[in-house]
């Protein structure tokens, strides 16, 4: 049975309502962090069904509340000036609304400036050139020939159902390219986003040292600006995406890469005993979320979210991560039986497995697995595990360490490529297996996990001495 939808819902008492997110630039302005709507019933089906005009009301109250709060008085007047233009009932009040926007940008690019010509000597006037780019801007955005560039990022995020915390990178990337573009005589325009102006703006993020981001920091802004890109030619707003392949390459490989765990260091975590023999402590449901990661390749948000019910007829149902489809089902490994029955234990089935780490609120950009990974930061530092280069803020050992770990011990096992794909939810490669195939049966994904044995201090010794000896 196909799980409800609860996108823009929330219980309130006995009834539903619908809860959506107000953008942080936003929040001052209409005075809330979320606009909420209790909606007549109980029903999640019927709910569904009412709560389309709320959320259709409420994107345009939001898209109301970002046209109000334009970086400047000129901005708002611009704005103001096209609205009466597109209002215009006849050609009288358009011509005059026309005549009256050509006034202000008159105004606003001021008198030109006397000046000698530096070839001849002779007199010449000039218009200040800050002054005449500040008014070009204005007749471009009052007449209806520039968009600024948040224009449409509210529906953008309405319909692609972003989570909240990609939609403020959304809003972040636009604010760092609506700065640098007024900072360079740029028109803070979608239409003025050419891939020369975008490889500019890329450049410069590389070049300022004193923000200090990072080349994965850079490309997740640069991930937000091609997706509202992509969307906006989708809906005929632009004719290209000029943000495509403008990302920066990714470390796979070598010095900086992200990388495994070696078994001595998953057999640290485990045990909590560094190489002085000293033990660490960490909560009982670290050490459970750590052994379900190693033995199915899970990320840690979906372990974190599973519930009582997702445990049942000896699988793991994870919820859908990145670009998957639906949920996706591992079995258990038989090792991870009796510590999954001890937290299953007197809890009902829609009890959370992990009731430890409190569910954020609606719309909040936090994820139900924020807080162990901060715990698990802190502990496996604790028990040495750390791989820091000098002047990177970013270990090389994460906890999706332990991902890379499943896939390494599986492909070491001997199993097949596209059946370890098809357990941790990656794409498979292929058109015949991507397309075609409708995936291994569970017998292959039991292999698959079995195939995968924690390690032991004499595996460990045996990998170190392999890898010493090159």
């Amino acid at each position: 049975m196909a799980k409800a939808d609860r996108r823009y819902l929330e219980r309130h008492g006995l009834k539903w309502r619908v809860v959506i997110p107000v953008p942080r630039p936003l929040q001052s302005a209409l005075g809330c962090t979320k606009l909420r709507r209790v909606l007549n019933t109980d029903s999640l089906s019927t709910a569904n069904l009412q709560k389309w005009p709320v959320v259709a009301e409420f994107q345009r109250q939001l898209a109301r509340a970002s046209r109000m709060t334009p970086v400047d008085p000129h901005t708002e007047e611009a704005l103001a000036l096209r609205e009466t233009l597109e209002q215009a009932t006849d050609d009288r009040a358009r011509r005059d609304t026309l005549d009256y926007i050509s006034l202000r940008a008159d105004q606003l690019a001021g008198d030109p400036v006397e000046t000698a010509d530096s070839n001849s000597g002779e007199r010449a006037f000039e218009y200040d050139t800050e002054r005449a780019l500040a008014a070009g801007s204005f007749t471009r955005l009052a007449t209806g020939d520039s968009t600024l560039l948040k224009s449409f990022i509210t529906q953008w995020h309405g319909q692609a159902a972003r989570h909240p915390r990609s939609m403020a990178d959304d809003e972040r990337a636009l604010d760092l390219l609506d700065a640098w573009c007024r900072a360079n005589r740029v028109d803070p325009a979608i239409e003025a986003i050419t891939r020369k102006v975008a490889g500019r703006f890329v450049a410069a993020l590389l070049d300022d040292k004193a923000a200090k981001r990072t080349p994965r920091t850079i490309n997740k802004y640069l991930s937000s600006l091609s997706g509202y890109w992509k969307w906006l030619k989708r809906r005929g707003h632009v004719d290209d995406n000029p943000w495509r392949e403008q990302s920066l390459p990714k470390a796979k490989h070598g010095e900086g890469a992200a990388r495994t765990f070696t078994d001595g260091e998953v057999l640290k975590l485990l045990s909590g005993v560094d190489d002085n023999g000293k033990h660490h402590t960490a909560p009982e449901y670290l050490h459970a979320v750590m052994r379900i990661a190693a033995l199915s390749g899970a990320r840690i948000d979906a372990i974190a979210s599973l519930k009582v019910s997702d445990c049942e007829g000896d699988l793991f149902r994870f919820k859908p991560q990145k670009r998957e489809p639906g949920p996706r089902y591992v079995p258990i490994h038989s090792t991870l039986v009796p510590l999954v029955a001890r937290l299953c234990d007197s809890k009902a089935p829609s009890d959370d497995l992990f009731p430890e780490l409190p569910v954020p609120p609606v719309g909040s950009e936090r994820e139900r697995s924020m807080p162990a990974v901060k715990l698990f930061g802190r502990y496996r530092r604790a028990v040495g595990v750390d791989d820091q280069l000098p002047g990177k803020r970013r270990s090389l050992t994460t906890f999706h360490s332990f991902r890379r770990w499943f896939i390494t011990q599986a492909e070491r096992a001997g199993q097949p490529e596209h059946i370890i794909a098809a357990v941790v939810g990656h794409k498979r490669a292929g058109i015949t297996l991507g397309l075609y195939s409708a995936g291994p049966d569970r017998e292959q994904f039991t292999r698959c996990v079995e195939a995968v044995k924690l390690p032991t201090k004499k595996s460990s010794q045996a990998q170190e001495e392999a890898m010493s000896n090159g």
